[in-house]
């Protein structure tokens, strides 16, 4: 199952849409979805690796706006619409101890959940609902989000072919780990913060 999404995602690279989809994916991911950028940015990549830091620019610029539009929905609907994306990923009770970690740590804690597998959206959600300072926010999801995706664009640029070999032949593992690096990053959220 995983091989043939991996194929349909690969396919986008070959189609006149992937560019949009990547930015589409990556837009929706930082404020609501739950399915992470990242396939698809390695899938198109790899199909051209000459285009790879395109498409880590196009995953950055999206996530980024993505993330501007996760705070605007904390900022103004965080009693609507907010807590229900706070509640689906089972961390409402987490909520207050993510205003601490802003107050504490402010650009770090925006900084920290844009580059790992953390619940990015949550942060952003949250950073809009406790009134962070816009400016600061952006900033360190620029860095964050940008420094995520480009060192992967950036890996696949130098290694190419090489890297979509590695890629083909250890995928199952690759997705397996990815998995659990997500799933840990809910956990750590979940249970540690």
């Amino acid at each position: 199952m995983l091989r043939r999404l991996y194929d349909w995602v690969l396919h986008w690279a070959e189609t006149p849409y992937g560019a949009w989809a990547l930015f589409i994916l990556a837009f929706s991911e930082a404020s609501f979805f739950p399915i992470p950028p990242d396939i698809l940015l390695i899938a198109l990549a790899v199909s051209i690796p000459k285009k790879s830091l395109k498409y880590a620019l196009i995953c950055s610029a999206g996530s980024v706006l993505g993330g501007c539009f996760g705070y605007f929905i904390g900022w103004q609907f965080m009693t609507s619409l907010g807590t229900r994306i706070v509640d689906f990923y089972g961390l409402t009770q987490k909520v207050a101890y993510i205003e601490v970690l802003y107050n504490r740590y402010d650009a770090w804690a925006v900084g920290i959940a844009g580059f790992t597998p953390i619940p990015y959206k949550v942060f952003t959600i949250a950073a809009g609902a406790f009134k962070i300072n816009f400016s600061v926010f952006v900033l360190a999801s620029l860095v964050s989000r940008s420094a995520r995706f480009f060192i992967v664009g950036g890996l696949i640029y130098i290694f190419g072919p090489s890297i979509q070999a590695f890629i083909d032949k250890y995928f199952n593992i690759l997705a397996t780990a990815f998995t659990v690096l997500l799933v840990a990053g809910f956990l750590i959220v979940k249970y540690l913060l």
